[in-house]
């Protein structure tokens, strides 16, 4: 077992703990799992869509990720990523493996962290992840809420997929890319 697989399997093995937690209290905290590292990369932007471009741009040169796609619907609430190449895939197939169902994404986390802390943006959390160990690519979608009125809108996340898809409205980063 190599050193990565090793953390990826310590990481899957406590989200199955969490997951399992009968109070429900542990779960949730998982969300603060990655934060320190983009807290140290001085990410920085204007808006919504230039943090989650710097996010990606910081984690794909930092090797955490190859490469990361997004787009924004549904209200401004949905947030979509696409995360190819990611180091923590290991976690999510071990997760799988053993019937849980994945609630976690370390790469999301430091997105959302960082819309939180940079433009105060209410709350965020994970939705929804779908792991797909053959194309090494994960579909996160997560709902963002700038402020307290956004909380509470209603959209067909379903139809604003399938927007996105038909129209490529994806915006893709690499570590290249400046």
């Amino acid at each position: 077992m190599d050193r990565m697989s090793y953390c990826n399997d310590l990481i899957a093995r406590m989200e199955e703990l969490f997951f399992h937690e009968l109070s429900d209290c542990a779960g949730w905290k998982t969300e603060f799992i990655g934060t320190d590292f983009i807290q140290s990369e001085e990410i920085t932007g204007d808006n919504r869509d230039e943090i989650i471009r710097n996010c990606i741009r910081a984690i794909t040169r930092a090797g955490l990720a190859e490469e990361g796609s997004f787009a924004v619907a549904g209200k401004d609430i949905l947030l979509r990523l696409k995360i190819k190449g990611c180091i923590h895939m290991g976690k999510e197939v071990a997760l799988k493996d053993r019937g849980i169902k994945i609630y976690n994404c370390i790469i999301a986390n430091m997105i959302n962290d960082q819309l939180i802390e940079k433009l105060n943006y209410e709350t965020a959390y994970v939705a929804s992840i779908d792991a797909d160990e053959e194309q090494d690519l994960c579909e996160i979608r997560i709902a963002i809420y700038e402020t307290m009125d956004k909380i509470g809108c209603v959209s067909d996340w379903s139809e604003e997929c399938k927007r996105i898809d038909e129209n490529n409205e994806w915006q893709t980063i690499t570590a290249t890319d400046r």
